[in-house]
């Protein structure tokens, strides 16, 4: 059972159970098949990669904690894990979600780092499935930026709680292949529409919608791109991401020259239409 519930096996059902017959209902692409090419890795991902990171995110709770306890006044952890827990939930998705803006775009901006991020954006066919699919360096950094002043700040354990079960609700809600009509909310709630916009592989859309939650932090930085009721046409990268799971993982590490790209320079550095993917 202890192994079950680290590799989230269970939650994965649960999710399934939900989202499946939502992207029936809601089906954005009508044609696209629930077992679409890749699904397999990503179920891998979901488990693997999951449990590698529950791990990872304990070991920076405690770590931030410990850290609080000798940095941070007494007065101020009580104060904040004191306030009402739909405050403090609050209070975490916008910290979070600033966090998460901040550190997505610079794996979009810096080449190094996009590398890794290409991963995600390799999903040709999106569902509820391809949100699991993230490099762990991706997904270990970001958790880093987002999730340690969390920790730090002192917020309870129920409102950390509900944020993740709401987060990892909303991520899967977000490449889910269902058509949603958020109306004037999409300029402030992330929307799968908003979501499925970064991963197009469109030059109108490269480097659009950061923010995992709050689309206003997008618009606010002059980032957000929601045009009308439209949808991506494409999804994906203009470049050779693998197919298999080890490959993936060893992708950011291997040179240009070894996947038959360019000589000289840009052996080691995306081309400028790589790193203004979206």
């Amino acid at each position: 059972m202890e192994l079950m519930d680290l590799l989230g096996l269970q939650a994965l059902l649960i999710c399934a159970l939900i989202f499946v017959p939502l992207e029936h209902i809601l089906a954005l692409r009508p044609q696209q098949k629930t077992f679409r090419k890749g699904l397999g890795t990503d179920v891998i991902y979901a488990l693997v990669n999951g449990a590698f990171l529950k791990i990872c995110i304990f070991l920076m709770a405690a770590s931030a904690m410990y850290a609080s306890a000798s940095l941070v006044p007494a007065r101020v952890t009580m104060a904040v894990s004191g306030q009402a827990t739909w405050l403090q939930v609050t209070e975490i998705i916008i910290l979070a979600d600033l966090g998460v803006y901040a550190s997505h775009r610079a794996f979009h901006a810096i080449p190094a780092l996009w590398r890794f991020h290409a991963i995600h954006h390799g999903i040709e066919e999106l569902d509820w499935m391809a949100a699991f699919r993230a490099h762990p360096v991706d997904q270990i950094i970001t958790k880093a930026v987002s999730l340690l002043p969390v920790f730090f700040l002192g917020f309870s354990l129920e409102s950390i709680a509900a944020y993740f079960i709401i987060a990892t609700g909303h991520a899967l809600l977000l490449h889910a292949n269902v058509r949603m009509n958020f109306g004037p909310l999409k300029w402030v709630i992330a929307s799968p529409q908003f979501h499925h916009w970064h991963h197009a592989d469109q030059r109108d859309a490269y480097d659009k919608n950061f923010a995992s939650h709050l689309a206003i932090i997008d618009a606010l930085f002059g980032t957000f791109h929601v045009p009308g009721s439209r949808m991506p046409e494409k999804y994906g990268v203009d470049e050779s991401i693998p197919t298999d799971y080890v490959g993936q993982h060893g992708y950011p590490f291997v040179r240009r020259t070894q996947q038959g790209r360019n000589t000289g320079d840009a052996a080691i550095k995306p081309t400028p239409e790589e790193v203004a993917r979206g």
